[in-house]
């Protein structure tokens, strides 16, 4: 929850390759103070059946940049060997992996605002917004 002097982050996961949210990713939230300043981890969280964090941890005062980093090979390494038990033939790309193997989102906070980041993912691609 965002307060005057704090600014508050959530984001979720849609799969759409499959038209589902994404469940299982592992998202770890850093914060840093300015531009020159160094990362913070501040822990993380994993989608949940509705492919949302719901538990990312608060961030401190003073923020003014937020990284979202999603480990998406392993959810990608988990579906295609569910997809090879259905059917041994069937591979996403033919290569062991994901395309990509995390992606690592960056954006600027201002103080009492909330941040809604959804990731729309697919093997080959991921798209990015500020959501509501």
């Amino acid at each position: 929850m965002s307060t005057d002097t704090t600014a508050s982050v959530s984001t979720h996961i849609l799969d759409t390759s499959i038209g589902r949210p994404a469940v299982g990713v592992a998202v770890q939230l850093s914060a840093r103070s300015g531009r020159d300043a160094d990362w913070q981890a501040l822990g993380g969280s994993a989608t949940d059946a509705d492919g949302r964090c719901k538990d990312l941890p608060a961030l401190p005062e003073g923020t003014a940049h937020v990284r979202l980093d999603f480990a998406v090979e392993p959810y990608f390494e988990k579906k295609q060997a569910d997809a090879q038990q259905d059917a041994p033939a069937n591979r996403d790309s033919g290569a062991a992996g994901a395309f990509f193997p995390e992606v690592a989102i960056t954006f600027a906070v201002v103080p009492g605002e909330h941040y809604h980041v959804p990731l729309l993912l697919n093997p080959f691609g991921y798209s990015v917004y500020r959501g509501s």
